[in-house]
């Protein structure tokens, strides 16, 4: 049996759009964010769509890699 997606909370939803921001803002296509974060192109796009968050090393990588603070990160997360 396929897994189905997660269904998008507000939180992550918020995340992922705090995240597909500030790589717009960096000039970043989800392909060469994935290749510096070590993940794929796909995994990025899941966690812009809201389906997932990350495990905490991931989101230090992924923190550093866009230039935030972690409020920066969690904007609007509250």
């Amino acid at each position: 049996m396929p897994r189905r997606k997660p269904t998008p909370c507000p939180l992550r939803s918020r995340f992922g759009a705090n995240v597909a921001q500030a790589r717009i803002s960096a000039g970043l296509t989800q392909e060469a964010l994935a290749e510096k974060l070590g993940v794929s192109a796909r995994y990025l796009q899941s966690l812009e769509a809201g389906e997932y968050l990350p495990p905490i090393p991931k989101l230090a990588k992924l923190k550093a890699a866009l230039g935030l603070t972690w409020d920066g990160l969690f904007r609007g997360c509250e």
